[in-house]
């Protein structure tokens, strides 16, 4: 919104966790009806003709994908997003979200649930893998979920241990400070893998050191500065340091169908439009457990 991941198109309207009802749908639509609930993620259209496309990856899109906002459209229009009452998508990149989500519950996956499904399914999260989560926020609450729904042991590594209560409760077996120095010497050669949600700079060679043999790290956070890594980091017990963006149209659907069956849904707090600023704010404070959705009636 403000930047910090590059120049941003203003004036713009951004979201791209939306979730409501098709109003209106063209002559050639199949895939969906007037009526149906459905949500829009992060993106809303790609080549479609790569390699990458053509498997389902979308968001690997060797020409770029084309963002829900602040993307330049295919046919040269800057795209906008979902804190509005309406949003025109092209069907196929149009979701269909289970009747036993409620919709201020559906709304963060599309992101959020996504964007830690994703590594967690790809690195085969479940029994028998220890996963540590690194961060206890919007992203890190739903990995939290999803790993322990994987099967998977689960530890949160936040700060402090402020929420540790709701860690514990979300099923994670263990929860430690990162601000205390013994919890890196503690856990040292521990993970399997570890998904770190934070987007600020951490050290990249403490937590390497937690990762087992052939144990992964992997980043869905995104700081705006470089993460310097030491490659002699990596020789040691042969650890990976890995990226992950969003899922496909498949593999969202794929999340969201999965959150239905397991009853996983993200701590949410409803807010109305005129609460933007304000929430935003809380949000940069690490003030929210652990995601604001915005009710669209009151932009009515």
């Amino acid at each position: 919104m403000r930047g910090e991941w590059g120049e941003v198109p203003y004036p713009l309207t951004v979201g791209h966790e939306i979730v409501g009802h098709v109003r209106e749908a063209g002559a050639a639509v199949t895939r969906h009806a007037i009526g149906d609930r459905v949500g829009v993620g992060c993106m809303v259209d790609s080549c479609r003709e790569c390699d990458n496309c053509k498997a389902g990856y979308e968001q690997y899109c060797l020409t770029g994908n084309v963002g829900t906002y602040a993307s330049v459209d295919r046919d040269g229009t800057v795209t906008q997003g979902g804190y509005s009452t309406h949003v025109v998508v092209d069907e196929d990149f149009v979701l269909r979200v289970p009747e036993s989500i409620p919709h201020q519950a559906a709304a963060p996956l599309l992101c959020a649930g996504i964007t830690t499904y994703s590594p967690l399914a790809h690195w085969k999260a479940g029994p028998g893998k220890r996963v540590a989560v690194v961060g206890m926020g919007g992203l890190g609450h739903m990995g939290v979920k999803l790993a322990v729904a994987m099967g998977a042991e689960v530890t949160v590594l936040s700060q402090t241990l402020s929420k540790k209560d709701d860690g514990l409760a979300f099923g994670a077996k263990h929860y430690y400070a990162t601000s205390d120095p013994a919890t890196f010497e503690t856990l040292r050669n521990t993970f399997d893998l570890i998904i770190n949600t934070v987007s600020a700079p951490i050290d990249m060679k403490a937590y390497l050191s937690l990762l087992a043999l052939d144990g992964t790290l992997v980043s869905v956070g995104a700081p705006p500065e470089p993460l310097p890594v030491g490659v002699f980091t990596l020789f040691s017990n042969r650890r990976s340091f890995a990226g992950s963006s969003i899922g496909g149209i498949a593999e969202t659907q794929e999340m969201l169908d999965f959150c239905a069956e397991h009853g996983i849904a993200p701590e949410v707090e409803v807010i109305g439009a005129d609460e933007v600023n304000e929430a935003y704010e809380r949000v940069m404070k690490s003030d929210v457990r652990y995601r604001f959705v915005i009710d669209v009636d009151s932009l009515r």
